[in-house]
């Protein structure tokens, strides 16, 4: 067998092991740690971490609608033009 043939061998070896492990569902976690489909520890880990997303998620919301607050603020708005304008005064 040449080295050719030797690496075209590993290469459909690789390709054909890949392919069961996604037949199966068998995937990594964050460690490198091979989880099949379904399996406790990796609903888990995935309900943890969605848990952190939604948290995320609706402190961003939160935030947002603190910007939008301060953006439409007409009466803020108007409060800070007069403070501008009488610094601008003052020299």
């Amino acid at each position: 067998m040449n080295p050719f043939e030797m690496v075209f061998a590993i290469v459909v070896i690789v390709t054909i092991g890949s392919v069961i492990k996604a037949r199966y569902g068998i995937r990594k976690d964050r460690d490198g740690n091979e989880l099949p489909h379904g399996s406790p520890v990796a609903d888990g880990v995935a309900t943890a971490e969605n848990a952190r997303l939604r948290d995320e998620i609706r402190a961003l919301k939160e935030r947002v609608q603190v910007l939008e607050r301060v953006i439409t603020d007409t009466e803020g708005s108007l409060r800070l033009d007069r403070e501008i304008e009488s610094l601008r005064d003052k020299n």
